[in-house]
């Protein structure tokens, strides 16, 4: 396990979501799944209790702990995409696996984890500032999923 590391809270299908993920993006895998060595207030022996995982390349444990806390948009992964083909990618495997789409963005997988799929060139065009920056805010706030001709052309305008 890493020294740092991120734990994600899943009512009790961590194992299904690091599968999920690790499938989905490079650089990403499943490693030791722990199960636990008794009974407890959701689960009981031999239920997987932790799993660890990497999501591209960022170190994670998924922790089976119950229903009692929920996932919110407090928390996310974002995910940089290089182009259109990339984001459709990560965002209909997202969404089309019982996730849901949300504004400029993100989405949610089946499980609540929040994802913000985020093409490189609208992080650059914010980053560049002035009305390029905002050309490009403005239309982002009107997509769900990023389009990305559509903000080269608005950084352009």
């Amino acid at each position: 396990m890493a020294k740092n590391t991120i734990c994600v809270w899943y009512d009790k299908d961590a194992e299904e979501a690091a599968r999920f993920y690790a499938g989905i993006f490079p650089n990403s895998a499943v490693g030791a799944i722990i199960r636990a060595p008794g009974d407890y207030p959701e689960g009981k022996q031999g239920d997987v209790l932790v799993v660890e995982f990497t999501v591209a390349g960022v170190a994670c444990v998924g922790l089976n702990g119950g229903p009692v806390f929920k996932h919110n948009e407090a928390f996310s992964f974002q995910i940089s995409t290089e182009d259109q083909e990339e984001t459709d990618r990560y965002w209909n495997a997202i969404v089309g696996n019982g996730g849901q789409e949300s504004e400029c963005g993100w989405c949610k997988d089946k499980w609540g984890v929040s994802w913000q799929i985020t093409p490189r060139v609208l992080l650059e065009a914010l980053g560049v500032g002035g009305g390029e920056a905002k050309r490009a805010f403005d239309a982002m706030m009107t997509m769900k999923k990023i389009d990305v001709a559509a903000i080269e052309a608005a950084r352009r305008g």
